[in-house]
């Protein structure tokens, strides 16, 4: 059993699963985890016999016919990669939403999440159409966002999921309304 991660939320998850798994790997991408966790998890961790760390490691693959059988993980130093036998993949990795990119086209709240829906009215008056915004449609008309980018998602597989099911039809929505608007 594999976990993702270097952050406090993995190594509680490690810990969690070693109580029932014979053994759980800890991958981390990093050289150490003095800078991502907590110390006291970090003991717990190095103390429980059955958990183990590896470090500068990433998954770049996983394998398997009905259910996962095997991670390739990549050697971050060397680019060196490896097949190991997985049963369970478990990723922690934070919730940053590594949306700066974005610039100032689109707003954000102050963490960075994309702000969506009656949210955008809020957002710094960056909404300029006489209709309010759909349900998450960004400050960019036409634009929507989904999943864990967006400010006040619930940061679920399952909600993210159907956050983007919901935005099909908003997008046909949209596109309707930008047809009749511009034949009239």
């Amino acid at each position: 059993m594999f976990v993702v991660g270097g952050g406090n939320s993995a190594g509680q998850a490690a810990m969690h699963l070693a109580r029932w798994a014979d053994q759980v790997t800890v991958l981390v991408r990093g050289e150490s985890l003095t800078d991502s966790m907590s110390d006291y998890l970090i003991r717990e961790i190095n103390a429980a016999p059955n958990v183990d760390v590896s470090y500068g490691v990433e998954v770049v693959d996983g394998i398997g016919a009905d259910h996962l059988e095997t991670l390739v993980l990549e050697e971050r130093t060397y680019g060196t990669r490896r097949n190991v036998p997985a049963d369970a993949l478990f990723v922690l990795i934070g919730s940053q939403p590594r949306s700066e990119w974005l610039g100032g086209s689109i707003a954000r709240d102050r963490w960075g999440f994309i702000l969506t829906g009656p949210d955008v009215l809020g957002g710094g008056g960056r909404w300029r159409l006489d209709r309010p915004p759909l349900p998450l449609e960004t400050s960019l008309p036409g634009v929507f966002a989904a999943g864990d980018v967006r400010g006040g998602s619930i940061k679920r597989v399952a909600s993210a999921v159907g956050e983007g099911a919901a935005t099909i039809p908003l997008v046909h929505r949209y596109l309707e309304a930008m047809t009749a608007a511009r034949a009239a």
